[in-house]
């Protein structure tokens, strides 16, 4: 066969093949919750080139949509390593370790443990502005025992530490803190003092009503504020007002109110037929 014609055919091939995928499109493919497209996409970027730490950020996020919290890691592990000043790195490792020890042994388990410990610490040192990164350290503090690294004190540290920053989002923490440890008076106080400086402050509303609702205290003022939430709008990533009418739900029971209650849990899921707590609230009432 002549060589020029062997070029042809080269080059036609070589035309026919699918063109390699580009970071905005494997972006778009994960933005769109298409993670096994999105998975392939940033495998095939990540081959080209290795050392490019987002796509191993990627490839660990998609890992973790899907569950796969071992595989999760070793890419945060790689982006880390790559990009050893992105605290958002650091953050979702954090988060993959935490994930991982639900299925882990009792040994493997107290090892993601302290890992997680770690990465969101050097997360928190990175960038001690981001309030979500405080956020996800606050989680640890919580709920890890005290030999893991664990302890109420770190959380209410860090929880001021927010509140600093942010008075809403660090009092609203602190008051949920609170609340854990059923300090349910001074969490009612911050949030009240909180209320006074933002009289129309959704979150501090809903907040009132939420401890109204978990503690079996103050209940008229409970619903007052919920009943208030229904006349304003929730900003983005703040319960809903289904969430607010399952708040009053909660209440209504707590009064011993089961047809004020059902119609409560109803109304919240005319509003979101998706709202699981109002659905097993409403499962649960006799």
């Amino acid at each position: 066969m002549p060589f020029a014609r062997l070029i042809a055919l080269a080059l036609l091939a070589a035309a026919t093949l699918p063109a390699a995928p580009t970071y905005r499109e494997a972006l778009d493919l994960y933005k769109a919750r298409r993670f096994p497209e999105a998975k392939s996409a940033f495998q095939e970027l990540a081959a080209a080139e290795p050392t490019n730490p987002k796509y191993h950020y990627f490839l660990g996020m998609t890992a973790m949509a899907q569950k796969a919290f071992d595989e999760a890691i070793r890419h945060l592990e790689q982006a880390t390593a790559l990009a050893p000043d992105n605290a958002d790195y650091f953050a979702e490792l954090g988060n993959a370790y935490g994930k991982a020890t639900r299925n882990a042994g009792m040994f493997a388990q107290m090892s993601l443990a302290r890992k997680c410990r770690a990465a969101l610490e050097k997360a928190v040192a990175l960038n001690p502005d981001s309030l979500p990164i405080r956020e996800g350290l606050i989680e640890y503090y919580r709920d890890a025992p005290g030999f893991l690294g664990g302890g109420m004190d770190k959380a209410y540290a860090q929880a001021e530490e927010i509140r600093q920053r942010d008075i809403r989002r660090g009092t609203i923490v602190l008051a949920q803190l609170y609340s854990t440890e059923k300090r349910f008076d001074e969490a009612f106080g911050i949030t009240l003092e909180l209320l006074q400086r933002e009289p129309e402050l959704y979150i501090a509303h809903y907040t009132l009503g939420r401890l109204a609702a978990e503690s079996g205290l103050r209940h008229d003022a409970g619903e007052k504020h919920l009943q208030r939430c229904l006349a304003l709008t929730p900003d983005k990533g703040e319960p809903s007002h289904a969430a607010v009418h399952w708040r009053l739900g909660q209440i209504a029971e707590k009064h011993h109110s089961p047809a004020a209650a059902r119609t409560a849990y109803e109304t919240a899921l005319q509003l979101d037929p998706n709202f699981k707590p109002a659905a097993d609230a409403l499962a649960m009432l006799k």
